[in-house]
C-alpha cells in the first residue's frame, strides 16, 4: 500500500516535471495586438461603477481586449496594469458561452485614489489575496470573491494576480513565472504598505503564492519608509508550497523578528499531511514544503512513533507563528484548498483574518505552536458549502 502510494506521487511528479521540457509557445497572435485596443489602455478620470464591480485587482497578465469582453491571459504583460473585478460569471460570446471576470482598467493613479476612498469608508484594513499555481484570472477571482463573502471582510479586497497558466502541466512554467515576477510583487507591496492611509493588510497567500510573499514582506522590511512596516500585520499562508528549512531560515531576520512581532506581525499557516498537491511538489524538489507536515528525517519519524504521536514534523517554534493542520478535515480530490473547501478550517480561516488568534476547536498537539483541527459533528456531510460559501450578513451568528 505504501508503495502504490509512492508510486502515485512519483507518477504525478513526472507529469508536473515532464512540463520543464515542453516550449511555452509565443501564440499565434502578436502580443500588441491583444493591447491594441483602447479599452486596455486606462484613461484618467474613467468612471468605473464600484457597486458593479467591487473589488481591486494589480496584475502583470496580458489582457486581451479584441472582443467585446476584455480577459486577463497567461502571458506576461509589459507592465502591472490596475482595475476593478466582480465575481467571473457565464456571458456568451461569439455566440458560445463562456466563464469569465467582468472588470475594468484604471490608471495607476485613479486606481489608488479609488482605494485609498473604500479604505478610509471602512477601517483603514486592506486585504490582499495572493494565488497559486494552476490558475487563471477567473478562477483567482472567484476565490477572491469567496474570501470577501466568507469573512465579510471590513476593507477593499485586493486580488494580485501573476500569470499562472491554469494548467496541471505546466507546475515549472507557473514556478518560473512566479519568480520573474518577484520585483513586480515586491514593488507593489511596498507601495501598498507605505500609504499613510492603509493602518492593517492582511495577506493571504495560497500554495505557491507563498514563495512571493514571504520575500516580498522581507523587502518591505528592510527598505520601507515607515520605520516598522507594522501595518503588515497578518499573514496567512494556506498550503504553502514552500520549502520548509528555506522559510524557518528566512523568516527570522526581517519577517518575524523580535521588532515585528513586538508590534503585531504573525503568520499563520495551513498544513495538511493530505495535500496531494504539496506532496507530488516534495517529489519533484526534493525537500518537505511548509504546507505539509513530511516527516524528512526518518528518525524524527520514529521517535514520534515510539511515543504514541502521528508521524507529523513541523517547522520550528517563532513567536508570533502559528501552525494549524487540517489533515484530518481535509476535502477535495488533492486536499490543497482546505481554507475554501472544509468548513471547519473555513471557520478557523474567518477568525485568523478578524484578528482572531484562539479557536475553541482547535486541538492541542505536543507543540504549542501547532493546532489541529478536527472534524466537528454539528456539521453535516453536506455542510462545507454553507460555511465556507456563505454571505457573512446573511447569516446567523454563530
Amino acid at each position: 500500500m505504501i508503495y502504490k502510494r509512492h508510486l502515485l506521487v512519483a507518477s504525478a511528479a513526472l507529469s508536473l516535471g515532464g512540463c520543464s521540457i515542453a516550449a511555452v509557445d509565443y501564440g499565434k497572435i502578436r502580443h500588441a495586438e491583444y493591447v491594441a485596443d483602447p479599452r486596455c489602455t486606462a484613461q484618467p478620470g474613467a468612471v468605473v461603477d464600484g457597486e458593479a464591480l467591487p473589488y481591486f485587482f494589480a496584475t502583470s497578465r496580458l489582457p486581451d481586449c479584441r472582443t467585446s469582453e476584455i480577459e486577463l491571459l497567461h502571458h506576461r504583460g509589459d507592465r502591472i496594469r490596475y482595475g476593478r473585478f466582480n465575481a467571473p460569471r457565464d456571458v456568451e460570446v461569439g455566440k458560445k458561452e463562456r466563464f469569465l471576470t467582468p472588470l475594468a482598467f484604471q490608471t495607476p493613479a485613479d486606481w489608488w485614489r479609488a482605494l485609498q476612498a473604500e479604505t478610509d469608508r471602512r477601517q483603514g484594513r486592506v486585504l490582499l489575496y495572493v494565488h497559486g499555481y494552476r490558475e487563471n484570472f477567473n478562477t483567482t477571482s472567484k476565490d477572491a470573491a469567496q474570501i470577501a463573502r466568507m469573512t465579510g471582510f471590513d476593507g477593499p479586497i485586493v486580488e494580485y494576480s501573476w500569470p499562472s497558466q491554469g494548467k496541471f502541466l505546466s507546475y515549472v512554467v507557473d514556478e518560473t513565472n512566479m519568480y520573474h515576477d518577484v520585483r513586480n510583487f515586491r514593488d507593489f507591496l511596498k507601495s501598498l504598505a507605505e500609504q499613510s492611509w492603509v493602518k492593517e493588510i492582511v495577506v493571504v497567500s495560497h500554495s505557491l503564492g507563498a514563495r512571493l510573499v514571504i520575500p516580498a514582506v522581507a523587502y518591505v522590511d528592510r527598505t520601507s519608509s515607515r520605520a516598522d512596516s507594522s501595518n503588515i500585520s497578518n499573514v496567512i499562508l494556506a498550503s504553502p508550497d514552500i520549502d520548509r528549512e528555506t522559510f524557518e531560515r528566512d523568516i527570522e531576520d526581517e519577517v518575524l523578528s523580535a521588532r515585528r512581532v513586538a508590534v503585531g506581525r504573525r503568520i499563520t499557516a495551513y498544513v495538511s499531511r493530505a495535500d496531494k498537491a504539496l506532496a507530488a511538489s516534495r517529489a519533484i524538489h526534493g525537500y518537505p514544503r511548509l504546507g505539509s507536515p513530511y516527516c524528512f528525517n526518518p528518525f524524527e519519524a520514529d521517535e514520534l512513533k515510539a511515543k504514541g504521536l502521528p508521524e507529523r514534523c513541523y517547522p520550528a517554534a517563532r513567536p508570533g507563528f502559528t501552525v494549524i493542520d487540517t489533515t484530518d478535515v481535509s476535502r477535495g480530490s488533492t486536499g490543497h484548498s482546505n481554507f475554501l473547501r472544509s468548513a471547519v478550517v473555513c471557520r478557523d480561516f474567518i477568525d485568523v483574518v478578524a484578528n482572531k488568534q484562539t479557536r475553541p476547536e482547535r486541538v492541542p498537539t505536543h507543540l504549542a505552536h501547532v493546532f489541529r483541527l478536527a472534524p466537528d459533528p454539528a456539521i453535516p456531510k453536506d455542510g462545507d458549502d454553507a460555511i465556507c460559501h456563505r454571505t457573512p450578513e446573511t447569516e446567523a451568528p454563530e
